[in-house]
């Protein structure tokens, strides 16, 4: 097995997968538990769904996994853009947790999307550092 780069020793091909199941999972409890009937309250699965496709994708033809990753990145980077939605309430004067269950949604998808990207935008540059032998 070839080295990759790891985050807190988990390779970037189960972090997607970890991600895109965290996506979902989140959906699901804040619209069940919120009682939610809109169809934005599904926006982090919906997000999700792509990520964990492309972290199966990864795993399981491991060959093309940089455009796979690639993709999942896009795709983390469209949740923490999301997220910054966030603030439009804070800069207008309004109360962000106004409707709990979205303001803390979008403070999911800003942190933990901009987390995702991070770690990606660094297993890219140490892979452009570490090339295959």
């Amino acid at each position: 097995m070839s080295q990759q780069f790891t985050f807190l020793n988990i390779d970037m091909s189960r972090w997607t997968l970890i991600y895109g199941l965290w996506l979902i999972a989140w959906a699901t409890i804040v619209s069940f538990s919120s009682g939610s009937t809109s169809i934005t309250s599904w926006i982090p699965a919906m997000l999700g769904v792509p990520i964990l496709v492309m972290g199966a994708l990864c795993i399981a033809l491991p060959a093309r996994r940089k455009v796979w990753m690639h993709i999942a990145v896009l795709f983390g980077l469209v949740a923490c853009l999301g997220g910054l939605d966030f603030f439009r309430a804070v800069f207008s004067g309004g109360d962000a947790f106004a409707n709990p269950a979205a303001g803390a949604s979008k403070l999911m998808l800003l942190m933990s999307g901009g987390l995702y990207v991070f770690i990606c935008v660094r297993s890219f540059i140490w892979a452009r550092a570490n090339p295959p032998a």
